[in-house]
């Protein structure tokens, strides 16, 4: 049977819900991302399996699972779950919720547990007045929020409530949302007889940027404003994907991606126009996430800039943080600075040499032992050992003493190397004057 928009909204179980909301994981093993919190043994995880959950703070960017993750909390608990908006919950509503819960914890021993989404919104007299329910555990606090909550929650609610921090999701976690929806025939699309194309598929994964509900929406628009073929197959081309989730983009396969990825390295390297100009266009025009290349910028900074500015590898790691608290594009901004400041910086890679010289040399010498005067001599009878000799430098004319520091045979090695360029010049001078 032929199916249409108007027939699959009249005929599905869930009328009048999208898809992302059909397919939002309703336990933990259908939840998507967030191992380093809810994987087998984490900590929240126990906490919610053993319905044990206290408060606590969820923190992370926009469509990273906050808000699924409440709803499975509350699939979860015997008690009463409440949930509040920020932006529109009143002084009066909370206190409602406390009222609520008090009655139910005296009439019915039930706790009740009230689900605070975008948190960041409650200003500071709303959030006192959750603060003594929080504290006599009348109620089980759980908040979202996409800002810092160091800068944005009350430093005693803080402090009483748990701090997860959730990380973005990927593209391959929007893929794998949508493989499940495609074969879900009770939540999902599985009822629809559909094959998609793999360049598809990927080209609405990375358009979302992982943001899954992105992902599914532009699926569900793909699935049900295409005609089924003569043999009942509704097929999901790239032309439909692109058209769906209203961006068009360039066909970017994995080889294509780490040729951009390698160019931007490169031009880091010499060129301030190219690593910009290759920065923007994968993110922009080839949908790829600006985390591959903040990582890539932060290696840089100590592979290819190193000690002859070491202010390189500040800007990067600061451009990271700004990145997760603030987001695209509005980060576009930060990012952009920290690779310019890079390309501009004085190069030296004295770092990966010194480290090729020192594994080397590691490779050769098999097992070796600490030198007597280094070893750890703060308890009685060292000097019985021979644990003794060691020279403190800074007892010394310009807190240096020559004295050996590497095994015996390895003497005689240099590792670092210091170039001339930029901070490392001086070093050069420094490690000049200590041979001597």
């Amino acid at each position: 049977m032929d199916m249409d928009l108007f027939s699959y909204a009249a005929d599905n179980d869930s009328r009048g819900k999208l898809l992302a909301d059909r397919m939002r994981p309703r336990t933990l093993d259908e939840y998507i991302g967030q191992e380093q919190i809810v994987g087998p043994g984490k900590l929240l995880r126990r906490a919610i399996e053993a319905d044990q959950i206290s408060s606590i703070l969820l923190y992370g960017p926009p469509g990273c699972g906050k808000t699924t993750l409440a709803h499975i909390i509350s699939e979860k608990t015997s008690g009463n779950f409440v949930r509040l908006n920020a932006v529109d919950a009143s002084v009066k509503d909370v206190r409602e919720v406390i009222e609520q819960a008090k009655t139910e914890k005296a009439l019915y021993g039930r706790r009740t547990i009230l689900f605070l989404d975008e948190v960041h919104r409650f200003n500071s007299a709303r959030q006192d007045a959750l603060l003594p329910a929080v504290e006599q555990g009348t109620i089980v606090f759980i908040g979202a929020t996409t800002e810092n909550p160091f800068h944005y929650v009350n430093g005693a609610l803080l402090s009483r409530s748990t701090l997860f921090q959730l990380q973005g999701l990927t593209h391959e976690h929007a893929r794998t949302a949508m493989e499940r929806a495609l074969a879900d025939k009770e939540r999902g699309l599985g009822f629809l007889n559909i094959e998609a194309d793999e360049e598809a598929l990927e080209h609405i994964a990375f358009m979302a940027g992982g943001d899954i509900r992105r992902a599914l929406n532009a699926l569900e628009i793909a699935a049900l404003t295409t005609a089924a073929g003569a043999d009942g197959i509704v097929r999901i081309n790239l032309d439909t994907a692109e058209e769906s989730i209203r961006r068009k983009t360039v066909r970017a396969d994995e080889s294509t991606q780490y040729d951009v990825l390698s160019a931007f390295h490169k031009s880091v390297r010499g060129s301030s126009d190219a690593a910009l100009f290759w920065f923007l266009y994968a993110v922009e025009k080839l949908g790829m996430d600006p985390m591959t290349f903040i990582r890539r910028l932060i290696v840089a900074c100590s592979e290819d800039i190193g000690l002859a500015n070491p202010q390189a590898m500040v800007q990067a790691v600061t451009a990271m943080d700004a990145y997760h608290k603030i987001g695209w594009p509005e980060s576009k901004y930060i990012l952009s600075q920290a690779i310019l400041f890079a390309v501009e910086s004085p190069k030296s890679n004295s770092i990966p040499l010194a480290i090729s010289r020192a594994m080397t040399a590691m490779d050769s010498v098999g097992l070796i032992e600490v030198p007597l005067h280094l070893r750890d001599a703060h308890y009685k009878g060292a000097e019985k050992l021979g644990h003794k000799g060691y020279m403190y430098p800074h007892n010394y004319p310009g807190h240096f003493v020559k004295q050996a520091y590497l095994p015996e045979k390895m003497e005689e090695q240099v590792f670092f190397k210091a170039s001339e360029q930029g901070m490392e010049e001086k070093m050069k001078l420094n490690q000049q004057r200590r041979s001597r």
